[in-house]
């Protein structure tokens, strides 16, 4: 089966800035589309049907650890995948709860 992948506002303003500081992001996300659409529970479970993955950025060259984190969450009823945030490992450790949450609520029901 394969699944739908799609975005939110949040992450399409954040991916925009992170594509333009790193070229080769663009093409390491539609990478990751095409995993997710085969496979949505990728990375590590984060809790709310939500998961982390850890992705390189070759243009960065610092591999997985140094890349960037996506956000996913699986929406079960509609085979959807969101791409809720994404975000430069260096810039930031991590993001809470309260946040992830927030995020969510972008997803129409």
């Amino acid at each position: 089966m394969r699944y739908k992948v799609d975005t939110i506002a949040p992450f399409r303003k954040e991916a925009k800035k992170l594509i333009k500081k790193y070229p080769s992001l663009k093409q390491e996300l539609a990478d990751l589309g095409t995993r997710l659409s085969i496979d949505p529970a990728i990375g590590i479970a984060l809790g709310n049907d939500c998961y982390k993955i850890r992705l390189a950025i070759a243009s960065k060259g610092k591999g997985k650890a140094g890349g960037a984190r996506v956000i996913t969450h699986f929406y079960v009823v509609e085979d959807t995948v969101f791409l809720l945030s994404i975000y430069d490992k260096s810039a930031k450790d991590t993001i809470p709860n309260h946040y992830i949450k927030v995020l969510l609520s972008f997803i129409q029901d």
